[in-house]
């Protein structure tokens, strides 16, 4: 299952990505488009972890959750039509 990030900061938000090195790397954390972090997670096989830079606080977002926290946390792009 692929986890992107949601990184809400003040001033607004990103997408990450960790990508996973082999051997004795250190992973390496990338910026995504939220369009293409969109069209994964309405493929299925995708969970996203939504971070709140000032509290702490994380909510794990997954196909299987709740359409109005999805809409909530994530926007109408995560939403199937």
């Amino acid at each position: 299952m692929k986890r992107y990030t949601k990184v809400v900061e003040m001033m607004g938000y990103y997408f990450t990505k960790e990508l996973e090195k082999k051997k004795h790397h250190k992973n390496k954390i990338r910026e995504i488009k939220e369009e293409t972090v969109a069209k994964f997670f309405l493929e299925g096989d995708t969970e996203i972890l939504v971070y709140f830079d000032e509290s702490g606080k994380e909510i794990l977002i997954t196909q299987e959750s709740d359409p109005q926290e999805i809409k909530k946390y994530l926007g109408e792009k995560f939403l199937e039509k």
